[in-house]
């Protein structure tokens, strides 16, 4: 198991693919852990050398006391690719990682050279809906916001398939530390001006079904950074690398060398 500590906490990290490849970073929603991409990882060309790791509060990293602010997210993701070299890369971000690629480009183009927006906003709800889910998770446990948390992930017809089980059962077994700490920092972030004065290629991706970060959000999102596009992928949920991994990592692999992060 690879761990750096880091801003006072241990960080779970794991690379993949050769020293000289062409660096991409990845970061998980909120709920789930660096699986989440498992998928889409053996879809990607090869070459590429790929960072994943969990969140603070989530997967095997450490959950400090809540509540977190998205400035220590930022700084988490900054400080990992700092301590293991990662510049210059492709960073994408689901949901809450989405949140984190917005800030990390805003502090350090040094680090990024590009952007994916999935599933993600530059605001995500309010603060009293993400307060309300915080009260439930300290009063009745994490498992109590799965059902409804299942049906904004994924589409109907997702949901009737076994493999709804294993993301059921990953959402529940997260740290409920960190996941009204990571809740915290998403409700108080607002990066509507600031992904707008970002200038770097942008790339945004959504799911038609999606209930937690519908299509427009993301569009709205998107479209703050001048030159950028959206891919819509249609009848999946919040997480369409885990209902489609095929189409998902061929809008990636299109995207790596339309931005020449790889040979065309």
């Amino acid at each position: 198991m690879n761990c750096a500590e880091l801003n006072g906490i241990r960080i779970h990290y794991r690379i993949d693919g050769p020293e000289d490849g062409a660096p991409v970073v990845f970061a998980n929603s909120l709920g789930t852990d660096m699986r989440l991409w498992d998928g889409v990882l053996q879809l990607l060309p090869e070459g590429l050398r790929v960072l994943r790791y969990d969140e603070r509060g989530h997967g095997l990293t450490e959950a400090p006391p809540a509540p977190y602010t998205m400035g220590q997210l930022v700084r988490d993701a900054e400080a990992l690719m700092d301590h293991l070299g990662f510049r210059d890369a492709v960073f994408v971000g689901l949901s809450i990682g989405g949140l984190i690629a917005q800030g990390l480009a805003a502090k350090r183009l040094d680090l990024v050279r590009a952007i994916v927006l999935s599933n993600t906003g530059a605001k995500i709800g309010t603060r009293q809906m993400w307060d309300d889910r915080i009260a439930a998770v300290k009063t009745q446990g994490i498992a109590a916001l799965a059902p409804a948390t299942m049906e904004r992930w994924f589409s109907s017809s997702f949901r009737k398939t076994p493999d709804l089980s294993l993301w059921q059962t990953m959402f529940e077994r997260q740290s409920p530390q960190g996941w009204t700490g990571c809740a915290a920092a998403i409700a108080g972030t607002d990066f509507y001006s600031t992904t707008a004065a970002l200038r770097l290629p942008c790339l945004g991706i959504a799911g038609t079904e999606d209930g937690s970060t519908p299509p427009d959000l993301v569009r709205e999102t998107v479209d703050l950074v001048p030159g950028s596009r959206l891919e819509l992928m249609r009848g999946t949920g919040h997480l369409p690398c885990v209902e489609d991994p095929q189409t998902y990592a061929a809008h990636l692999s299109a995207y790596l060398r339309e931005v020449g992060h790889i040979p065309a």
